[in-house]
């Protein structure tokens, strides 16, 4: 296995260490022109404005290489990425490795969202990226905001109902929207890839011992908004951290991610010419406040006066996985030694999913796997991809 760093769902290391080496984001020339267009296939490049005002990016790639262009017949499926990612996660394997190209090239439409804040979706109504407003936010606005433009786009352009895959936050987002019964008009299926709902079992030392130490809400109280930290703050932090007993910062995806199988130097070298891109300090607070709780709640203010301004209660709000619509299609891909989605904690998820239509729910269980082979891996095409293309095909 090669020695490279991943992108985890709680990296803070990592990305520090990026934002230290001066580690560039996406080529310039945008993901279409320098991932889809150079592969041979037609690209578009859409936006997406939320109900808060967020101007995302949107990726369109309407047909494979031997087909022809017209979307008439065929479903929509939108890719959703994983924190400190963006839709250039679906795209650096081989075209006949890449899910996004894979599927375009069986006939589906496929769109690639890009979460707010990544370089394609830093567009804002009235903010800039400058304004600290424009970082308060966490996961809670991608469920309640993100996810519901990007479907009714795409619905709206396509007149279909959309398939879904999300990796890793990319999963957490659409399981807190439709356990608030959004989406339900728009969306088809839903492709869950390493799945996040609870973060309380995660066995990475860097995700406990940065979440256990308050890291990032530390970097919030210093008015630190736009995540990763850049200079000092960036620098210290990884210092910190790659120093606590039991870290070892000399293999990332590893000590992270778990030992993912079945990723190429190739593909680990590509992903970083793309990231890290930017979050909100206040999203990786909240993901902190889930693994030390163990819960899945919305962001809580710690005071409760402050809640009840927010929810009109003393309390965060709890989302109730138990609550997601028992017809809706999903489908569930975990590997066996994921260290962030861990299997103890996709089992409670599970736990909670027990009453969904059995027809309806499907487990793709790989023990070999870890958190970064599901979009990565070598071999996903055959373990993951051809079960999930079947999966489509059902529904």
């Amino acid at each position: 296995m090669a020695k490279y760093p991943s992108n985890p769902l709680l990296l803070v290391a990592l990305i520090c260490a990026f934002a230290a080496a001066g580690i560039n984001s996406l080529d310039q020339n945008g993901i279409c022109k320098s991932l889809v267009e150079t592969q041979g296939y037609t690209c578009q490049d859409h936006q997406v404005t939320t109900e808060d005002g967020y101007i995302l990016g949107l990726q369109r790639i309407p047909s494979g290489r031997s087909s022809n262009n017209s979307t008439a017949q065929k479903l929509p499926v939108l890719l959703q990425h994983g924190l400190t990612m963006d839709a250039a996660a679906w795209l650096i394997n081989p075209p006949d490795q890449a899910l996004a190209f894979i599927l375009a090239d069986k006939g589906f439409d496929v769109w690639l969202a890009n979460a707010r804040g990544t370089q394609a979706s830093r567009g804002h109504q009235s903010l800039s990226t400058n304004d600290p407003t424009y970082w308060e936010w966490t996961w809670d606005q991608l469920a309640t905001y993100d996810l519901p433009a990007f479907f009714n786009y795409v619905n709206n352009q396509t007149g279909q109902k959309v398939h879904y895959v999300g990796h890793s936050l990319g999963t957490l987002s659409v399981l807190a929207a439709l356990s608030q019964q959004k989406l339900s008009n728009t969306l088809r299926s839903a492709a869950l890839l390493s799945p996040v709902a609870y973060l309380g079992q995660i066995t990475t030392m860097l995700g406990k011992i940065s979440a256990q130490s308050h890291s990032a809400d530390g970097l919030y109280a210093s008015g630190i908004r736009e995540y990763p930290p850049q200079g000092v703050a960036g620098q210290n932090l990884e210092t910190f951290l790659c120093s606590q007993p039991g870290v070892d910062c000399s293999n990332f995806m590893a000590a992270v991610t778990g030992p993912n199988c079945c990723i190429t130097p190739t593909s680990s070298n590509l992903i970083f010419q793309h990231i890290p891109q930017s979050t909100s300090t206040k999203n990786m607070v909240h993901l902190s406040e889930m693994i030390r709780r163990g819960t899945i709640t919305m962001f809580d203010y710690n005071f409760p006066a402050i809640n009840m301004q927010h929810y009109n209660q003393l309390t965060p709000p709890v989302y109730n996985m138990a609550s997601i619509p028992k017809d809706v299609p999903l489908f569930l891909g975990y590997g066996g030694r994921d260290a962030l989605s861990d299997v103890n904690d996709v089992k409670a998820l599970l736990n909670d999913l027990s009453d969904h239509d059995k027809d309806k729910l499907v487990e793709q269980y790989v023990e070999e796997y870890a958190h970064m082979d599901f979009i990565m891996g070598g071999n996903a095409n055959q373990k993951v991809y051809d079960p999930l293309l079947t999966f489509f095909g059902q529904h």
